[in-house]
């Protein structure tokens, strides 16, 4: 075959370099296109370089660095990876938290402890995870490890964590406040529920019934739950709000026992009654309420306070305590006693001081026991200075007697001719204080008051004083004899007081230390002036119906007639003077009224009688007899025997007093005799 011509080799290589040509527009077309849809992302890929390149920068870092921050991860993974397990489990106890602990208290209170582990351990392992994760950041800081924003943004965010880890409270979302706050509520619920007044009938009248009283102790589960419930509390610095409630409770349970005592007296004041005796009833019921109170009702608060308390020191419970006999009423039974003392004096308020301290002696050991401590320094200062008032009070209305009773001596007897209002109460008075109710007191409380001034006090100091009292008695008795201008009445009135003071000594203390012969002396001196005051008045009236000159003869009848008229007439005007003087005379004795009216029937009326048998028919057939028979027999005898009755009982008083008026006046004494034993 012969060889192709250069021809033909030149066009096909033009027909080669058209097809190459013709491929590689095609090829670059289609690179065209291909570079046309590539460009938006390239865009794209030029936009994210730069955090590619911080990305892969750590790829740069040193590879002592990046092989030293795995063990700084390591390291704080653990603890934060252990809060945040903590974290989730506080979470889940949360439905149980937010619960009434009525429903299981115990189970309630596990709980509230598993919750307060939780929170301990978050509070001592959130401040190391954190101080971690610091130095991590610290680390990748250092040795640009990470990228700035990210450390940036690292920071910020361990910035608030540690802010947040600072305050505790907020580590559980209040949860644990919550609970506190349920378990407060509960504490109320079972004292409120269980605390009821005990059940009591008030008595009608003063010393007719005591009380009745029941336990008043909680029971004793109730008392379990309250401790479970302080414990709790008390951990959490929670404890002072639940003694609050349980003073507020308790003491409110009290004054609610106490109501049914009426207690409205003891608000009374000064200013509200006159003298002692208008509330002397108050006084008496005032005793028996406070050993009510302080033996029963305080006393049960007080064993309460120690059971419930106990394991939370002694002194926590006995403030406990002494708020609540504060508010329940102790100080008010207190200030009562103070009021009567500030009263005006009279004897009368003696005997009611007296009665005060020995209520208040009596429970001596029960304040010391029960208001003894510390805590309770209010009620001892209160009772203290009562106690103070008392004796000085007492002491000093005891010193006044003698020298109240020797200026009454200035005061005119008794018109009647009685027993002066002074007599009769100082006897009955004096027979009280040195009786067995008050002798003993009133010996205690002056030999407090003397040792108080350092004096000395003798053991008979008391019966000397009231002797003296007596002796001073019997000289205003002779002084009152002495100013009546009428010596019938002197007689009648010596005759009346002698007879009281043996009547009213006799048997008794006083009696006894005066001796027999002081007795039989007055009681000689009320025979004596009995007799002349008989012989001075109604034993004068016989003569006026003198039987002479009446022996009647024939023919006589008109002379005897006008004899017995004109003595009968002397006789019935007298009589009438006499009855009608003495009608408004007193002989307040009965034995001794009625002894005295017979003497005087004695005296009078058999005379009358044989008189008026033996002439009384000369001047009844006449026509004006009536001018001369005034009295039949028996209507003589019954007026003479209803003589001297004595009128209802009046107030006396003590006149004379100085203007300072040391002892006050008034004297009530119905209220005063009927007293006395």
């Amino acid at each position: 075959m012969a060889e192709p011509s250069g021809v033909d080799r030149g066009i096909q290589s033009l027909i080669s370099a058209r097809n190459s040509l013709k491929s590689s527009l095609e090829k670059s077309k289609s690179i065209g296109s291909a570079l046309e849809r590539t460009g938006p992302r390239f865009d794209e890929i030029e936009q994210r370089l730069p955090s590619l390149e911080a990305a892969v920068r750590p790829i740069r870092a040193d590879r002592e660095a990046l092989v030293a921050v795995g063990g700084h991860i390591n390291r704080a993974v653990g603890p934060a990876a252990a809060v945040l397990k903590v974290f989730d489990a506080v979470h889940g106890l949360e439905k149980s938290l937010l619960s009434d602990p009525k429903n299981d208290l115990s189970g309630y209170l596990s709980v509230l402890k598993r919750l307060e582990e939780a929170l301990r351990f978050l509070g001592e392992n959130c401040g190391l995870a954190i101080q971690w994760l610091e130095d991590i950041v610290e680390y990748l800081e250092d040795h640009s490890v990470a990228d700035e924003k990210y450390l940036s943004s690292l920071k910020k965010s361990l910035r608030l964590l540690r802010e947040f880890q600072q305050e505790k409270a907020k580590l559980d979302g209040g949860l644990k406040d919550a609970a506190l706050d349920k378990l407060e509520n509960e504490f109320r619920r079972l004292l409120q529920d269980n605390s009821v007044p005990l059940p009591m009938a008030s008595p009608s009248s003063l010393g007719e019934q005591q009380p009745c009283i029941a336990p008043s102790q909680l029971p004793v589960t109730v008392i379990h739950k309250l401790q479970a419930i302080l414990g709790r509390l008390r951990a959490n610095n929670r404890l002072e709000k639940c003694v609050s409630v349980y003073v507020e409770v308790r003491s409110s349970n009290v004054r609610a026992s106490l109501q049914a005592l009426d207690l409205d007296y003891l608000d009374i004041t000064v200013t509200e009654f006159n003298d002692v005796q208008s509330i002397e009833g108050y006084i008496s019921q005032w005793g028996n309420h406070l050993e009510f109170a302080v033996k029963h009702l305080f006393e049960a608060e007080f064993k309460l306070c120690n059971e419930v308390f106990e394991r939370f020191g002694s002194s926590l419970w006995l403030d406990c305590f002494s708020k609540i006999a504060a508010q329940a009423g102790m100080l008010a039974f207190l200030q009562f006693g103070k009021t009567v003392t500030d009263s005006k004096k009279d004897p009368i308020k003696l005997l009611k001081l007296l009665d005060i301290f020995t209520s208040l002696n009596k429970l001596r050991a029960d304040f010391n026991r029960l208001f003894g401590g510390a805590a309770c320094i209010e009620i001892q200062n209160f009772t203290r200075d009562l106690i103070k008032k008392l004796i000085d009070g007492g002491a000093e209305i005891f010193s006044e007697l003698l020298p109240q009773v020797e200026i009454q001596k200035q005061i005119p007897p008794p018109s009647d001719g009685g027993v002066p209002r002074l007599v009769s109460f100082v006897t009955d008075y004096c027979n009280k204080l040195i009786g067995d109710k008050y002798k003993s007191t009133l010996t205690q409380v002056l030999l407090i008051h003397k040792s108080w001034r350092s004096e000395r006090f003798q053991e008979n100091q008391l019966m000397v004083e009231v002797l003296r009292i007596i002796k001073m008695i019997e000289q205003n008795m002779d002084a009152w004899m002495k100013a009546y201008p009428d010596q019938t009445l002197s007689h009648f009135f010596g005759m009346n007081n002698h007879y009281h003071l043996y009547k009213n000594l006799k048997g008794t203390r006083i009696g006894d230390q005066l001796g027999d012969s002081w007795l039989k002396e007055h009681d000689q001196y009320k025979e004596y002036y009995a007799t002349v005051f008989l012989r001075d008045s109604w034993g004068k009236l016989p003569s006026h119906l003198s039987r002479e000159g009446l022996i009647i003869f024939s023919g006589g009848h008109a002379t005897a007639r006008d004899l017995v008229k004109k003595r009968l007439k002397a006789f019935n005007d007298a009589f009438d003077e006499m009855y009608k003087k003495q009608a408004s005379w007193v002989v307040p004795e009965k034995d001794l009224r009625d002894r005295v009216c017979q003497q005087i029937v004695q005296a009078v009326v058999p005379v009358y009688r044989s008189y008026m048998q033996n002439y009384g028919p000369l001047v009844e057939k006449d026509a004006s007899s009536s001018k001369y028979v005034r009295y039949t027999v028996v209507a003589l005898e019954k007026m003479l025997s209803s003589l001297y009755m004595p009128k209802p009982m009046r107030y006396g008083s003590f006149k004379g007093t100085p203007p300072s008026e040391k002892l006050k006046n008034e004297v009530d004494l119905r209220r005063t005799t009927s007293a006395v034993v």
